[in-house]
């Protein structure tokens, strides 16, 4: 098939939506399939990948998200090229002008169009002082979602969320993780070291976007009632944005490393001992997954990913959404209980033991080619005669 995939986002920007996105088009392509990718264009120069052959249209900064970019809406780019080079099925990953303007031009043009629900927009907008827009948002991301033919969701909640929005054609597709690449063995005693600490010493991770919507009071109000009752423990961050600088200056003994990825980001996971997880803006939340195949227990409130993969008691914690007590004393219990932490851990990784990258792809292409199917069907019923 020729699959036309449209995100707003793709590496090398470090997201959870760009990395999905290229997990999707890559394993296409391997599966001998054409794709074609439209994409903002970057300042970094986009090299094709094998299969993947990109178009790169105009974009703009996001606001308060440095390095990332959303597109602009191109319909004329857009019918251009897919009437040169009509695709079987479109995939549209974000739901930004550039998306929405693919989803209009492959309904116009009777190409079959799926979207994917990856980013809670509607939860964004109390983060960033603007919730009255909420309603707005509600109404845009309906409208956006119900001109495709199924709308791709990673959580059995989320095809609820998006029913009750009058979206009724959600459809699961579920995250896997590459437990290759996130795995205990990748644990570095000398990454340890540069971070002070010994084989027994608690070390609390966090990894993605350090903004406002992730919920950091809670992580920070978390982390210091955990030095309570473990003094040496230290809290490591992975990842950029625009809160980084003040916790950097308000906090001198977090460690702040930056963006990290591939094998330096598997070593970071595999060498700390918990992950913390407090944010309630998720989608799903693939840092979840990422820490349980490390080993880590993980702290997490029952939204997303940990709805999904997080038992009770058994590799972490899954704390009632917005309990913010009951999360704090569950990663202080785990933090001061050495046994718990290796006993969880273990459990974490043999959690995630069957999640797999190749059976993602396979149901992604099952589906796509089903959409393709009934695209024929359905124009050979409208041209029929009577």
């Amino acid at each position: 098939m020729r699959i036309g995939i449209i995100s707003e986002t793709y590496p090398p920007e470090i997201n959870g939506v760009a990395l999905t996105v290229h997990g999707l088009a890559t394993g296409l392509a391997l599966r001998g399939h054409e794709i074609d990718l439209i994409r903002p264009r970057q300042t970094v120069s986009h090299v094709d990948e094998p299969g993947i052959h990109a178009l790169e249209t105009r974009g703009a900064a996001l606001p308060r998200y440095p390095g990332l970019r959303f597109g602009l809406p191109a319909p004329r780019t857009l019918r251009k090229r897919w009437m040169e080079h009509r695709p079987d099925v479109i995939y549209v990953a974000t739901e930004g002008p550039l998306g929405r303007s693919a989803v209009k031009t492959a309904v116009r043009l009777g190409i079959p169009v799926a979207t994917g629900f990856h980013t809670r927009f509607d939860t964004y907008a109390n983060h960033y002082g603007v919730g009255f827009l909420t309603p707005v948002v509600h109404r845009y991301l309906s409208r956006f979602h119900s001109r495709a033919n199924v709308t791709l969701v990673p959580t059995e909640a989320l095809a609820q969320e998006l029913t009750a929005m009058g979206v009724d054609h959600a459809r699961l597709l579920r995250r896997a993780v590459d437990t290759k690449q996130f795995s205990p063995a990748k644990r570095d005693a000398s990454l340890r070291a540069s971070w002070g600490v010994d084989a027994d010493t608690p070390v609390v991770l966090y990894v993605g976007r350090i903004a406002p919507e992730k919920n950091l009071d809670l992580a920070v109000d978390t982390f210091r009632a955990i030095q309570k009752v473990s003094p040496n423990a230290r809290y490591v961050w992975v990842g950029d944005g625009p809160a980084r600088a003040g916790l950097q200056e308000a906090h001198p003994d977090f460690i702040f490393v930056g963006m990290k990825r591939d094998e330096m980001l598997a070593a970071h996971y595999a060498s700390a001992d918990m992950f913390s997880f407090p944010s309630l803006s998720e989608t799903f939340g693939n840092v979840i997954l990422e820490a349980l195949a490390s080993g880590l227990p993980v702290v997490a409130y029952n939204e997303g990913a940990a709805r999904e993969h997080l038992f009770d008691d058994v590799n972490g914690y899954r704390i009632e959404s917005g309990n913010a007590k009951a999360f704090t004393a569950a990663a202080v219990k785990l933090a001061g209980d050495v046994a718990l932490i290796r006993k969880m851990g273990a459990a974490a990784e043999e959690s995630m033991a069957r999640l797999s990258p190749e059976a993602v792809i396979r149901e992604f292409e099952t589906l796509l080619r089903e959409l393709v199917e009934e695209n024929v069907h359905e124009r050979h019923v409208t041209i029929a005669p009577a």
